[in-house]
Formats: structure tokens, sequence, C-alpha cells
């Protein structure tokens, strides 16, 4: 697996070399479940992404003070900081980064009050590869397109994982 473990040495993704391909997009998976966490990154960098993880959304806010991100994909009930409460955060900090909630049950009476604490798209638990790679995929062609950037999608395929029916 080359997806890395948040640890405070951590610092910004280092610049392209002349000529160099687009750096690759970084996310960040913040996942309590430690096999969804890994089966997650693997499918993430497997095609293509650059990928940092989280165990739950403290580490995923101390994460996202020291690097920035285009992507946060997260769970919601987690202990310490939730997907919510994560996106609470986020929100308030004024940091722009997309946010995929891949949950197993939504945080409906969460989001009435607050429409604007609606996550930028939401995945329910349990999903297919595929349709993780096609939202990750979606909301950073959004994202990029908002900020006037041509997104380089990765072009990797998935071969080789096959979905855990229990994620």
């Amino acid at each position: 697996m080359r997806a890395k473990k948040i640890s405070l040495a951590d610092g910004p993704a280092r610049a392209p070399l002349q000529g160099e391909p687009t750096p690759r997009q970084r996310i960040l998976v913040v996942e309590d479940d430690a096999a969804i966490r890994q089966v997650n990154s693997e499918v993430l960098t497997h095609s293509g992404y650059q990928v940092d993880v989280a165990e739950d959304g403290a580490a995923a806010w101390d994460a996202l003070q020291r690097t920035n991100y285009d992507l946060v994909v997260t769970d919601n009930n987690m202990p310490k900081v939730t997907g919510v409460e994560l996106i609470q955060k986020i929100q308030a900090a004024g940091l722009a980064v997309p946010v995929i909630m891949a949950t197993g049950t939504m945080p409906d009476d969460n989001f009435d009050p607050y429409r604007s604490l609606q996550p930028t798209k939401t995945l329910l638990k349990p999903y297919a590869f595929d349709e993780l790679l096609t939202a990750v995929k979606e909301v950073l062609r959004a994202a990029s397109r908002s900020l006037g950037e041509i997104a380089q999608p990765p072009n990797c395929p998935v071969d080789g994982f096959e979905a855990d029916p229990s994620m």
C-alpha cells in the first residue's frame, strides 16, 4: 500500500520537476474502520491519486492544518470529531476543499438546520469501488472547473480489486 498515515513530519507535496506530468491530486481519507480506510486508500492510490489517511475527524483536522488537499473523503460516525463536525471546522476556517461523505447512516438531522453543512457529495455504505471512483472524479472535476483549472484525473484502472460486500 502506498498510502501513508498522517504524521507531524508530513509537509506539502513537492513541486514537480521540469517536464514531469501534472502532480497527482491529493486526497485525505478519513475513516475509523481500519479495513475500509485501507481498502479506500488502496483503490484511490491504485487509481493514481496521492492519498493520506486519518483514523478520525480530529486526526483529519490536524492533517488539514498542515497539508493542502484537493478532496476529503470522510465517514460521519467517528470518535472525537464526526464527519459533520469536520465539515463545520473546514467551513469555519474558510478552507475551500470539497468533501465526500461516505457513511452508513445519513446525518440528515445535522444537515436540515444548516444547509451549508451539506457535503459536496454523499455515498451510502455499502458502495462499490467504481461508485467511489466516479464520485471522486466528478467532485475533483467540478472543483477544478470552479477554480478555472483543467482537471487531469488519473486513468489507472482498478483491476485486481473486488468489492467487499461488508463495506
